[in-house]
């Protein structure tokens, strides 16, 4: 568990700095450029989703059950998982109107994605990984709303709905790789138990 507490820290830690510490990046940027920024930000991204991805597969074994979740709530969780997948590929395409309405789809997705596995695991490891997850996407929309009224951050313009409809389209093509197969090859679970 210790690995995982340690690559959430690292992870949010990096990602925080922007919208609670930005003196710290101008003090980086300034005394090294923006590339030296970005080094150090992707390096300790990287190293805490591998110390997240290593310490969550390793803690799987001695972790304790906070709650047992109803079966029903694995379907409800499959289908909020649908909706993230859909904000999280507006996130990346020009503004449609999916994009234009959520102003930070990315940021949604984070949260409905850390929702819908809080509704659907109930082990020690992934309360603690997708709550901290959710608790970091609700601060970092909070953020994102005052540097908006702040004049730091500007809103997505809508373009045209092709663009949602791509977003829905490479949702849906993704969503079904992930139940079919890559949930279970990536994570080592099936998202879906048969029988």
């Amino acid at each position: 568990m210790a690995f995982l507490i340690l690559g959430i820290i690292i992870f949010l830690g990096i990602h925080f700095i922007k919208s609670f510490a930005p003196g710290v990046r101008a003090a980086v940027v300034e005394q090294g450029g923006t590339g030296l920024w970005h080094a150090i930000h992707g390096f300790c991204a990287l190293l805490g989703l591998c110390l997240i991805a290593y310490g969550f597969d390793v803690s799987r074994a001695t972790t304790g059950i906070l709650y047992t979740p109803p079966k029903f709530m694995t379907h409800i969780a499959l289908t909020l998982m649908l909706i993230a997948f859909i904000c999280l590929a507006a996130a990346f395409l020009p503004a449609g109107k999916i994009r234009a309405v959520t102003k930070h789809p990315a940021v949604l997705a984070i949260k409905i994605w850390a929702l819908a596995h809080l509704m659907a695991n109930g082990e020690v490891n992934s309360v603690l990984l997708f709550s901290t997850f959710l608790v970091w996407g609700v601060l970092l929309r909070i953020s994102m709303k005052r540097r908006w009224r702040a004049g730091h951050v500007t809103h997505p313009v809508f373009v045209s709905y092709k663009y949602d409809v791509i977003a829905v389209l490479i949702a849906l093509a993704v969503y079904v790789l992930f139940v079919w197969k890559l949930h279970e090859l990536l994570i080592g679970v099936a998202p879906i138990v048969m029988g």
